[in-house]
């Protein structure tokens, strides 16, 4: 059986948190919320209550996950 090489998925061993602490650091809860339209980057914004969102919110896990993969090779 062959394994699959990982290392091109710009995911891969990025947590859900790993990537909201980068994103926030990058643009701040207050230009995400701009750039992604929901609640918990807008209204008292907290790492906790953004996971917790995102974590049961697909649509809203996926806009965050393209985000942080766009912003990533823009700065290859």
């Amino acid at each position: 059986m062959q394994q699959n090489n990982r290392t091109d998925d710009i995911l891969h061993g990025v947590t859900l948190a790993m990537i909201l602490d980068f994103l926030v650091h990058e643009y701040g809860f207050e230009e995400l919320s701009k750039m992604i339209r929901i609640n918990c980057f807008k209204s008292h914004p907290s790492k906790e209550s953004s996971l917790k969102f995102l974590r049961k919110t697909e649509w809203a896990r996926l806009q965050v996950q393209g985000l942080y993969v766009r912003t990533k090779l823009e700065k290859r």
